[in-house]
């Protein structure tokens, strides 16, 4: 792992215990999930494909034609088989911390958040994202999901499904309690 890598890792799980701790998850098994999120983003893709088919998984046709969605789903994999990490939260959060999906728990969406808010990230709109991760998870996944989604469809690449079942659901969510 890059000295890059390793920095944003730990920057992302001291913002992951700092999220738990403001929104009532267990701290422990954020930080967990911060460290290893990115453990197998430097590994060969062919490595990476090797750790998927080791462990069962079947791409979709999206997955196959997007690596950059490889090292969440290689890295949860890699957890559970070579570390022997069996918390299905841990594993999830580290496999749908780059897209989402629908029905995340408090901990997928705090990594989720963690890895677009660590300390290192400069982009265009962080400090936004960083507010809005203060008054609600939600709203800022919101915000991270259209980051994202405006982003890959400028640019003309796919968009899986799990994305957009998490931006949906959110604004569905965000529907209803306007309508109440």
């Amino acid at each position: 792992m890059s000295e890059y890598r390793y920095t944003h890792c730990l920057n992302v799980s001291k913002e992951a215990v700092r999220l738990a701790q403001k929104y009532g998850c267990d701290a422990q098994r954020a930080a967990v999930a911060g460290i290893l999120h990115d453990i197998t983003k430097e590994v060969s893709k062919d490595e990476q494909l090797q750790i998927m088919n080791d462990s069962g998984i079947i791409l979709d046709d999206i997955q196959k034609n997007t690596p950059k969605l490889w090292h969440g789903i290689s890295g949860s994999a890699y957890i559970k088989d070579k570390l022997k990490i069996t918390d299905e939260d841990i594993l999830n959060a580290v496999r749908y911390h780059t897209t989402g999906r629908a029905n995340m728990t408090l901990l997928e969406k705090i990594i989720f958040i963690a890895d677009f808010t660590s300390e290192e990230r400069t982009y265009s709109g962080v400090d936004t994202m960083r507010k809005l991760a203060e008054k609600s998870l939600e709203e800022a996944m919101l915000f991270g999901l259209k980051f994202t989604l405006k982003d890959l469809s400028k640019r003309e690449m796919t968009i899986h499904p799990d994305a957009l079942a998490c931006y949906n659901e959110i604004v569905m969510l965000k529907i209803t309690i306007e309508r109440k």
